[in-house]
């Protein structure tokens, strides 16, 4: 329990680094297969929080390990907010570039992937001020050195050499708790590297309760969220053979067309060995197109390798070229159609931010009864 009379409390440091050790890993793991199984059952106890920063288009490797799953949690009746992060664009940046463009493009991709804007309300962080009120409070809950302590943040300063942090930056794990708490979401799809991030929004909303009481006496004002780790999602590298990444500039977007792709796809990263294999530890780049044509047709990686036997990397290339265009085939369609209608994706957006809106100012006013700071 945190003490009363420290601005940020004693705990959160040990709480954070606590969220990785392997113990507090298998609780997560145990935890998130327990909340699946009931999802299943109730779905209406879950409110989820999930989204992406506008700093280039959606890729294959989005789609495969975050966007399938949120079309799936959807579709299961969960409640689903998606947040297009702009403001956070800045947070390691010094331009937010096309923004407009890139926001557009991120809501044409969620829609053609399935996601249903009457079901799943989708916003932008710069429109709702209530959610970004937050951060006033969040941060007098929390200490300059617990944020330097957290992995995104620490990582941020050990790579940014002579350059000086940003306040937005180092305040980043607080924007996220602001993005998970201000729609009272109680679930959060990540993968383990983000637990310290969950367990940083857990601190604030137990600190809340703790220093200013409850907005109605049976009930704190944010609930713990819990954290729904990906079950097996697809580790899909880049076509270079390095981590799959905008910056790097090794990506296949969603976007793009048939041409596009297998143009791509034929400079992908291979080996001269003729004979494919699934092996990821020796064999990375092969056995990352292998998983590739596995996920897309629905097979297993071995049954792939075993197809394509001596056929070497031209011959998995090409399996792989068929396979990726044949699965994204409907999405791209879809999309062209989605990017021809303006005036649509821009109804869509301002639907959820309205909709947004409404819950953020919602939240705003329990917190402002919990800190008596209602003066009408």
């Amino acid at each position: 329990m945190s003490n009363p009379e420290d601005p940020a409390g004693t705990d959160a440091g040990d709480d954070l680094a606590d969220s990785t050790s392997d113990a507090s890993l298998r609780r997560s793991e145990a935890r998130s297969e327990q909340i699946e199984a009931d999802l299943a059952v109730h779905p209406e106890r879950y409110r989820i929080l999930t989204g992406d920063r506008p700093t280039g288009n959606l890729h294959i490797g989005h789609y495969f390990g975050s966007l399938r799953n949120r079309v799936r949690l959807q579709d299961a009746g969960i409640d689903t907010f998606v947040v297009i992060a702009d403001y956070q664009v800045i947070t390691d940046r010094d331009g937010v570039g096309p923004i407009r463009d890139r926001v557009y493009s991120l809501v044409a991709d969620y829609l053609a992937a399935g996601i249903d804007p009457a079901r799943t309300t989708v916003f932008t962080h710069s429109s709702v001020p209530a959610l970004n009120q937050l951060m006033l409070p969040f941060l007098s809950l929390v200490t300059d050195a617990e944020l330097r302590r957290n992995p995104t943040v620490k990582s941020e300063l050990d790579a940014s050499g002579d350059r000086p942090m940003s306040g937005l930056m180092l305040t980043y794990p607080v924007h996220q708790a602001a993005d998970i708490l201000f729609c009272k979401a109680n679930l959060v799809p990540v993968g383990k590297d983000q637990l310290p991030h969950l367990e940083q929004t857990r601190v604030i909303a137990r600190r809340f309760d703790e220093r200013y009481g409850r907005a109605v006496p049976e009930a704190p004002v944010f609930p713990q969220a819990d954290a729904l780790l990906s079950r097996g999602a697809a580790n899909i590298l880049g076509l270079d053979g390095q981590k799959m990444s905008k910056s790097r500039g090794n990506t296949i977007d969603l976007g793009m067309s048939a041409d596009e792709t297998a143009k791509l796809l034929k400079r992908a990263v291979t080996d001269s060995d003729r004979r494919i294999t699934f092996d990821p530890v020796n064999r990375p780049q092969v056995s990352n197109l292998v998983n590739l044509a596995a996920l897309t047709l629905g097979r297993t990686p071995q049954e792939i390798a075993d197809e394509v036997g001596d056929g070497g990397g031209g011959g998995l290339k090409k399996l792989v070229t068929t396979a990726v265009n044949d699965y994204f085939a409907g999405h791209r369609a879809r999309r062209l159609d989605l990017v021809a209608d303006s005036g649509y994706l821009r109804d869509v957006l301002a639907d959820g931010n309205r909709r947004a809106n409404e819950v953020a100012e919602a939240t705003l006013d329990e917190v402002r009864t919990a800190m008596q700071m209602t003066y009408a």
